[in-house]
């Protein structure tokens, strides 16, 4: 044993509060280099350099979140579109979007959207790699697009029926259309990690960097790297084509697009998106590219609130983002019949409502022993307990406080006050074999009946 540990009996609590700072999502630190093996050298991920660049959010949800549900009504769009200003509060944090340009609904939505006057998220299009499409950014007046420029052989060959040459020639043909036109090409690498890097990606993309050195900066080319099927993993030692770093590391170093034009944009087949969205920020691609909640074609995309979450840990700070809009945006959502499950972090019916009665206990003496951080400051969301069986004396008093604005207060409901209300609940178990959970309605009879006086005092009944 090369090392022994030995105990420190302390006299207070050490909180970490460096870390676990209640008033924020808890901070993400570094305490070394993170390497990759990179070709028999080890590449390493340097925490100061990824988190001095001018690391954002960009939006989907009006393009591949559309690709999962019955189209948005204009109005939904517009919604939408208010909620992500909002959250995002100038601060370019959620720096762009993308909207559709092939139907009418498609440009009222945009129009109006637009005529909002937000700088942030910036509107732009989303077009396959063809000329015919390029009128639409045209008529549109925007000033950059996304364009479909498909990767993999099975994208080439077997989609679009072309060589390889065939789909360069083609792309970049519309890539230089986009120089004249004045409009700034984003060009989204479908399928990109089941490509042949060598042979066609990197050869694309170096030709977009040289292209590129030719046209204002405001122009130069931007690349989407499209994970389209999920299979990008994090795992040091991976080999092409899904190793995220390993491409990330060639795209900047050996193609010539630097971080600030390097966009990734992934999908949850095997439930890796977050992790590998945020993976791609610390290898340095400066942009996430996301949608609310995650929804997006088949499994979904990043959820653009969690990559907000994990920027917040990464910087410290709130970024002077509006998060309570989180919320909002969800109950929005919900209105017009898109499901979130009641477990969905953050936004979930019960993201934060305990039934177990040893949290419960835990979160009415200290609610940060069992809540990820202040989520009713943040998100207007205080931590609630739902009333089964498993709930006990403590869930019960805490449901009673909430209900009736005593927490804090002389009045405040101690677990001998709610002792006959447990005893109903169990009965509603032991006796008549209940499997549901006690609702409000039922759970503010019994404060009537148990807490008279303090059921007329704080709520005049």
């Amino acid at each position: 044993m090369a090392l022994r540990y030995h105990l420190e009996d302390v006299a207070k609590p050490n909180y970490m509060e460096d870390t676990f700072d209640y008033s924020k999502p808890p901070r993400i630190k570094f305490t070394s280099p993170i390497y990759e093996e990179m070709d028999g050298q080890l590449v390493a991920i340097d925490p100061d350099e990824a988190l001095s660049r001018d690391l954002c959010v960009t939006d989907t949800t009006f393009r591949d979140g559309q690709q999962s549900r019955p189209p948005y009504t204009i109005d939904q769009q517009v919604q939408l579109y208010e909620y992500l200003a909002k959250m995002d509060n100038g601060m370019g944090v959620i720096r762009q979007t993308e909207f559709f340009l092939y139907t009418k609904n498609d440009r009222d939505a945009l129009d109006r959207c637009r005529d909002l006057g937000h700088r942030y998220p910036e509107i732009t299009g989303w077009i396959r790699a063809n000329k015919g499409d390029f009128r639409l950014v045209k008529q549109a007046k925007l000033p950059e697009t996304g364009m479909l420029t498909s990767s993999s052989d099975y994208h080439i060959f077997d989609k679009q029926k072309q060589t390889r040459r065939q789909a360069f020639e083609q792309y970049i043909e519309v890539v230089e259309a986009a120089f004249e036109a004045g409009i700034r090409p984003r060009c989204h690498l479908e399928d990109v990690t089941r490509a042949d890097w060598e042979g066609f990606v990197f050869p694309f993309v170096q030709k977009l960097a040289e292209l590129s050195e030719q046209v204002p900066h405001h122009l130069k080319a931007k690349v989407r790297l499209c994970d389209t099927m999920g299979f990008g993993v994090t795992y040091p030692g991976t080999a092409a084509p899904r190793s995220i770093p390993k491409l990330i590391h060639k795209v900047i170093h050996e193609c010539g697009i630097p971080p600030e034009r390097l966009e990734w944009h992934g999908h949850n087949d095997f439930h890796k998106v977050h992790v590998n969205a945020v993976t791609t920020w610390l290898y340095g691609c400066d942009a996430v590219n996301c949608t609310l909640f995650g929804f997006g074609e088949r499994t979904g995309n990043p959820p653009l609130e969690s990559a907000i979450m994990e920027l917040i840990g990464l910087r410290g700070s709130t970024l002077g983002l509006k998060l309570h809009y989180i919320t909002e945006a969800a109950d929005y959502m919900r209105s017009i019949g898109m499901p979130i499950p009641d477990n969905y972090p953050f936004v979930g019916k019960h993201f934060n409502t305990t039934r177990a009665g040893i949290h419960a206990g835990g979160l009415r003496r200290n609610e940060r022993i069992y809540n990820i951080f202040d989520t009713a400051r943040l998100l207007k969301r205080p931590p609630k307990v739902a009333i089964t069986d498993k709930t006990g004396t403590d869930g019960i008093a805490m449901w009673v406080n909430e209900y009736l604005g005593t927490k804090g207060t002389p009045d405040e409901v101690g677990v001998t006050k709610v002792v006959k209300i447990q005893r109903w609940v169990m009965e509603q178990y032991n006796e008549h074999a209940r499997l549901t959970v006690i609702s409000d309605r039922e759970l503010v009879e019994q404060v009537r009946q148990h807490l008279p006086e303090l059921h007329r005092k704080y709520k005049g009944e």
